[in-house]
């Protein structure tokens, strides 16, 4: 049950980098919101939380830090995206 709502906690996250990118008007690509939600999680969210000294218990500083993750994650895929568009014209 944990790993399912980890899952879930990461594909809301991975959303809401999209949405505070700006990406809400094109639709939510839920394979990014995946993509970027568990990695940006697992790594913002544990250096986050490691740094602020929290441990691996949940706190605000491991939220605030995977969602910083998430974000990074989406700008990064959005860029390179970008990038292999405008390589590809």
């Amino acid at each position: 049950m944990l790993i399912i709502g980890m899952i879930l906690f990461g594909v809301l996250v991975g959303a809401a980098a999209q949405l505070i990118l700006g990406r809400s008007r094109s639709g939510i690509d839920w394979t990014l919101a995946f993509v970027a939600g568990i990695g940006g999680s697992f790594a913002g969210g544990l250096l986050i939380s490691l740094l602020a000294g929290d441990g691996l218990n949940l706190r605000p500083s491991g939220i605030i830090g995977s969602l910083a993750g998430a974000i990074i994650v989406t700008a990064v895929w959005l860029w390179w995206k970008a990038r292999a568009a405008a390589g590809a014209d």
